[in-house]
This record gives structure tokens, C-alpha cells and sequence, in this order.
């Protein structure tokens, strides 16, 4: 799988042509995602860009200006469709015309229509390493003759030390969460009081497994939303503009068997094609741009 090699502000990451996923981040010798074999296979869609959904579409159906839409079920045994249309497409390198030893890699894919989403979107993703950490960013430009609906968000499983993730502690300022049912369509937001979903004071993970959408994210005084995993070893922290991203999903490895921890930024909510909360509507010629950062603390 060809990929494409960083080094900046005593960071290291490499990212793929499969997906432009993330494959590796490092500072100094520490490993701040999980990795997988150069070769791959992508596991449970580590580094990857969800667009131009994340989270789910309940059972691949949804209606938009009064048109009835299906796109493909990848998630067989609940249904539905997951993660968008380019997790596992070939992105195109863009910047630099060098692919090693560089600080910085724009990679481009444009999504052409098909039955189910008969929109075209021209996306690219800037990723820039400096001492702050690894900024991501992620632009569309609907390229086509209709409006289109849209959203975004990454899917780093994030790695605070090499410790076991139980022993991990999570700090999530987030005050309210998305409850689902057994197939994880919502049902309802709820206030995190008095709730196991309440990391605003932060505290260890355990063995809970959570796999929920959080909204109602506190921001610093610079507008960021930042979420933080810390072991006894270091911790890791993404961040991004809380206006721009006011969801963020959050799902443990327990399960699964797999290192880290998701922590997901979303422009929407699961099934926002449906539901229409905070769903971005692309008319032709528009652009929409979102940032995060993921860097050592």
C-alpha cells in the first residue's frame, strides 16, 4: 500500500494512498495511534476520513429535497451504512511533488455520483506536522450542478502510553449524549449527569465499554474543543474547532480487540441524513473546511 512519510517538530506520521488514512503517528518514541501492517488490512477503519457521512445512515435510506436515496450496506449485521464513501478509496498525492521526509501532504479524491449520493464533491486533506502536533484538514467543494448533503469527521484510535487502556483517563467535556438502540440508531439526547457517560471531571476509563456521540462540548476561550487521554506514561490529545465539529464520537476498543481509543470529531450526529441535525447542505460552488489536531501532551 504506497504511503507517504512526515517528519516535522520532532513528530513522525505516515499516511496511506488507501483511504489518506493516518497509519502512523509518533513523538520522540512514543506511538500516539494505533498503526496496522503497511500492507494492511485497514482495522475497524483506524485513521481513516469519513465522508461524506460519519457514523451511520439507518438501513443505507434517507430522503433529501424530497428525493429518495439508497447507498450500499457495509454494516451487514445491523444494516446500515457506515462511515461514509471514501474510508477505503485511492486518494491522489497532491503537495509535495516529493513524498518522503517532508512536513507536510495534501492528497486529493473526488466522490462522482452514483444512485444512491448523485453528487459530485472534489475533497482534499492537508496534513502539516509542527511542534503543536499533526493538523488535519479537510476540505469539499461540491463540484456539481445540485446541492448536496454532507458531513465529516476522522477516525483516529488514539494511544495514550503503552499501558492498558482501562487505566487510561479520559477528560471529555461534553454534557450531553446520544443514546441508542440495540442497532445504534438514536433514540434521544440526555444530559451526562448522574450518568457512566460523564468524563467532564476526568477520571479512568475501567472496563466500561462505550461506544456513544457526544454534543454540548465545552470550548476553551479560543473556540477548541479538546479531548484528552492520559496514562501514567503520557497522554495524547485531539483538538478542533468546537463550532465547526459539535459532535464527537467516542468508542472503546472492548470488543473489539483493538489498541486505542476512537475519539471522532463529526460535523453531525449519527444518521443526520435522516435527521437532519446539523447536516451540511453543499449548494454548487460551495466549500466547506474543518481542522484538528492531534498532538502530545
Amino acid at each position: 500500500m504506497p504511503q507517504y512519510v512526515l517528519r516535522g517538530g520532532g513528530y513522525h506520521a505516515e499516511v496511506t494512498k488507501r483511504g489518506a488514512a493516518l497509519r502512523v503517528l509518533r513523538h520522540g518514541d512514543r506511538d500516539l495511534v494505533a498503526s496496522w501492517p503497511v500492507d494492511g488490512p485497514v482495522p475497524h477503519y483506524s485513521g481513516t476520513l469519513l465522508a461524506p457521512w460519519p457514523n451511520r445512515v439507518a438501513r443505507g435510506r434517507y430522503t433529501f429535497h424530497g428525493e429518495p436515496y439508497e447507498v450500499p450496506i457495509n454494516e451487514p449485521d445491523r444494516g446500515h451504512a457506515l462511515h461514509g464513501l471514501v474510508a477505503f478509496a485511492d486518494w491522489e498525492l497532491i503537495e509535495p511533488s516529493t513524498a518522503d521526509d517532508q512536513g507536510v501532504a495534501r492528497l486529493a479524491h473526488t466522490i462522482e455520483p452514483t444512485p444512491g449520493y448523485p453528487f459530485r464533491l472534489a475533497l482534499q486533506v492537508r496534513y502539516a506536522l509542527s511542534p503543536q502536533g499533526l493538523a488535519t484538514t479537510l476540505t469539499a467543494e461540491n463540484i456539481g450542478d445540485r446541492p448536496a448533503p454532507y458531513g465529516c469527521g476522522p477516525h483516529p484510535w488514539l494511544i495514550a502510553d503503552d499501558g492498558a487502556e482501562e487505566g487510561w483517563e479520559l477528560d471529555l467535556p461534553a454534557g450531553r449524549v446520544l443514546r441508542v438502540d440495540e442497532v445504534l440508531i438514536p433514540t434521544g439526547l440526555e444530559p451526562v449527569d448522574g450518568t457512566p457517560y460523564d468524563f467532564r471531571a476526568p477520571r479512568p476509563l475501567g472496563a466500561y465499554a462505550i461506544d456513544e456521540a457526544f454534543t454540548g462540548v465545552t470550548a476553551g476561550p479560543d473556540g477548541l474543543a479538546r479531548v484528552r487521554l492520559t496514562g501514567e506514561r503520557g497522554a495524547v490529545q485531539i483538538s478542533w474547532d468546537a463550532a465547526a465539529m459539535p459532535w464527537v464520537q467516542v468508542c472503546t476498543g472492548t470488543g473489539f480487540g483493538h489498541r486505542g481509543i476512537a475519539v471522532e470529531p463529526m460535523t453531525c450526529p449519527p444518521d443526520a441524513f435522516n435527521t437532519g441535525t446539523d447536516l451540511v447542505v453543499l449548494d454548487p460552488g460551495g466549500k466547506h473546511e474543518v481542522t484538528w489536531t492531534i498532538s502530545a501532551v
